[in-house]
């Protein structure tokens, strides 16, 4: 007995992540089921690969907050002013305003998740759990109903243009208020879920809070996946109306007779539709590749590929949330009444001498954001 103790080695006790390559990979043993990597199942991504957490956790803690901030702040600007000018003739909106309202407040409304975000990657989720779900119920909210009242938009423009004379009869302020409330309703019901899977918890190294779907198990990854699976139909649907009714609202202004607002039309449509896919459809593709990832579809060989993926969602996601800020400037802000009207508001506000000399008269040939029904010269009449 002598002799085997003095043979006896104390082994030091493994590292926690290391113990963690052993365990049958499972949803119940899984904590995250975002966009985080899960270092502790078996795959490329293990206790040897801390350098690659490391270096994406510093691209996020850097690159979020300085985006997502020059987002807010500008988006913040931008929203604030096209809702103001709006709502000064409220009494008096236009069909095509209407939907231009809604869609300023659900991207200020979006805007205004972006500081907690902000902090969380800089801190962690220091907000508690109400605001976890409430913050990530409206991010879900406003993006599925931005994007839909951007396809409204676009076949709104259609039915004025096209088809002007039959449609004015559809084409009713209170139709298109009970549109909108309908599709508030229908994209708050799909965004229900998200204030029953998210909670704060504490991420895998312990070093933070984190506001993510911690719980349900292998419910809440289920959720992220539909989650997913309607943020690509939240895209790809609006995306088919807008180049259906764009293009034929610019093969109708091709075939009417020719003038400089007609041509500024047909640019201003191909610009808007252009400029929504070059913001989202990088983002959706990212997110197909990392869904069949999830489900086996795909495999990362590497850690390294893992790493890059997740930073590619954070890089087009981001990307994508710019077109916050693009929005006003691309339905309203080209606009010759509107542009005056929100000249005049920063005249009244002390800005007369910068403000002035920009102000054109009401008869330019430049399209703006009035009803389209007495006037197809314009897109955004």
């Amino acid at each position: 007995m002598d002799w085997i103790k003095a043979r006896t080695v104390i082994l030091p006790p493994l590292p926690r992540s290391l113990l963690q390559i052993t365990e049958p990979e499972s949803y119940e043993n899984t904590t995250d089921y975002d966009y985080g990597i899960d270092f502790g199942n078996s795959g490329p991504c293990n206790y040897t690969s801390v350098q690659e957490a490391m270096g994406l956790q510093t691209f996020q803690a850097v690159f979020k907050p300085v985006l997502y901030s020059l987002i807010f702040l500008l988006g913040l600007a931008a929203n604030s002013l096209m809702i103001a000018v709006l709502l000064k003739h409220w009494h008096i909106l236009r069909i095509t305003e209407i939907y231009l309202l809604h869609l300023a407040l659900a991207d200020l409304m979006l805007l205004s998740t972006f500081p907690f975000y902000v902090v969380e990657n800089v801190t962690g989720w220091v907000f508690g759990g109400f605001l976890c779900k409430v913050v990530g119920l409206m991010k879900n909210l406003n993006i599925c109903c931005g994007s839909l009242l951007l396809g409204c938009i676009g076949f709104d423009r259609y039915l004025a243009i096209v088809h002007a004379i039959p449609s004015m009869q559809r084409r009713r302020p209170r139709t298109v208020h009970l549109t909108c409330i309908v599709l508030w309703l229908v994209c708050l019901g799909l965004s229900i879920p998200n204030a029953v899977f998210l909670s704060v918890n504490v991420t895998k190294d312990e070093s933070r809070l984190s506001c993510n779907y911690h719980n349900y198990g292998i419910d809440a990854h289920n959720w992220v996946l539909t989650t997913r699976v309607l943020d690509h139909v939240c895209f790809f649907l609006p995306l088919a109306v807008m180049s259906y009714c764009y293009t034929a609202v610019v093969i109708t202004l091709c075939n009417s007779q020719k003038s400089q607002a007609k041509q500024m039309a047909i640019r201003l449509a191909l610009l808007v539709t252009l400029v929504f896919c070059i913001c989202w459809l990088p983002y959706n593709i990212t997110s197909v590749i990392k869904s069949m990832v999830d489900l086996q579809v795909l495999q990362n060989e590497t850690c390294e590929d893992v790493v890059l993926l997740e930073a590619a969602l954070e890089v087009t996601q981001g990307l994508g949330f710019t077109h916050t800020c693009l929005n006003p400037f691309l339905y309203a802000f080209v606009g010759v009444r509107f542009r005056n009207e929100l000249i005049q508001l920063l005249c009244q506000l002390g800005c007369s001498r910068i403000c002035l000399p920009f102000m054109r008269p009401q008869g330019h040939s430049r399209p703006s954001i009035s009803d389209g029904a007495t006037s197809t010269s314009a897109i955004f009449t």
